[in-house]
């Protein structure tokens, strides 16, 4: 079974991890947000892509779910002194070998979608990682502190700015990566990842004709809530959702995918949102979505393949 997974950086990795172990990784193609992405020291950083290449490659750090296992700081505290700037966004030394390489390929020529793959080619991923996009669309966070970039919002800011909307910079002139609509259209399965549905799966959804193909293909479409209990396990989802006047629930987000949605996946903490989430046509399973070890990661991918066989 060829499956395409939509995905943002730490809720979707631990499902990705999951999968990974659950059926062949060569058959699962990866279509991952590049909202996040940032410049900085002159580097061009796609926070989820590395997540995702980083976790498959098994050399993740377990402890964050981001970055390399075991990195050091040295690069960083040395560029700290000659610059002076606040210590914000942590930048590991073979992370920083990432970026430089993942630059130096963007600079000779090469798109995005190539440097991705060739990257994890390297890292000796099976699963094929495609960005949703090879052009440069970063999320605003408009804030009541003004615009932040996502990065800003979420790291240096700690997500502690109300939320007023959010912005895809350069959206509406974006394309799919090369790669995105064939693994689409050919695809007996997609799965919805269970990341925020704001900034990780909501930029994917926005670049032009990726909605349109989630409707056309044949495959079955399935999503597994990123919401639990209320409120979001990693990151700041149940925030953002509140701060926009949105209901922080399993059905919420379901709603935000009906248009498309075959089967959707919520704990069994949200139970009592399955029959608001059926009468949307959409089938729901209920199931322990919390991903806590290694053993959960892997029931919940086999969850997710029984309920597409």
């Amino acid at each position: 079974m060829k499956i395409v997974a939509l995905a943002g950086g730490v809720g979707a990795s631990k499902l990705l991890d999951g999968l990974r172990y659950a059926m062949d990784p060569r058959d699962l193609s990866i279509v991952v947000n590049t909202g996040d992405d940032i410049e900085m020291f002159g580097l061009y950083i796609s926070p989820d892509i590395d997540i995702v290449t980083y976790t498959l490659a098994g050399e993740v750090n377990p402890a964050m779910g981001w970055g390399i296992k075991d990195d050091t700081f040295h690069c960083l505290e040395y560029l700290l002194r000659y610059t002076g700037g606040e210590r914000w966004f942590n930048l590991g030394d073979r992370d920083l070998a990432t970026h430089i390489f993942r630059t130096s390929l963007l600079r000779s020529g090469r798109k995005l979608s190539e440097s991705a793959d060739l990257i994890r080619r390297t890292l000796n991923v099976e699963s094929r990682i495609i960005p949703m996009t090879d052009s440069h669309t970063p999320t605003t966070i408009i804030t009541d502190e003004g615009d932040l970039h996502f990065q800003e919002y979420l790291v240096r800011r700690r997500a502690q700015p109300k939320v007023l909307g959010i912005r895809f910079e350069n959206i509406e002139s974006a394309y799919p990566a090369p790669g995105v609509a064939e693994s689409i259209l050919d695809a007996d399965a997609v799965i919805i990842c269970p990341s925020n549905p704001l900034i990780s799966t909501g930029p994917i959804l926005a670049v032009p004709g990726i909605r349109d193909l989630l409707k056309e293909t044949r495959a079955r479409v399935i999503g597994i809530s990123p919401v639990v209990g209320g409120a979001s396990l990693k990151g700041p989802t149940d925030k953002m959702m509140a701060d926009l006047g949105m209901e922080v629930s399993a059905a919420q987000v379901a709603k935000s995918l009906s248009d498309f949605l075959d089967i959707y996946i919520i704990d069994y903490q949200d139970e009592f949102d399955a029959t608001e989430i059926e009468s949307l046509g959409i089938k729901v399973v209920v199931a322990d979505t919390v991903m806590s070890n290694a053993e959960k990661k892997l029931a919940l991918a086999q969850t997710t393949l029984k309920a597409l066989a």
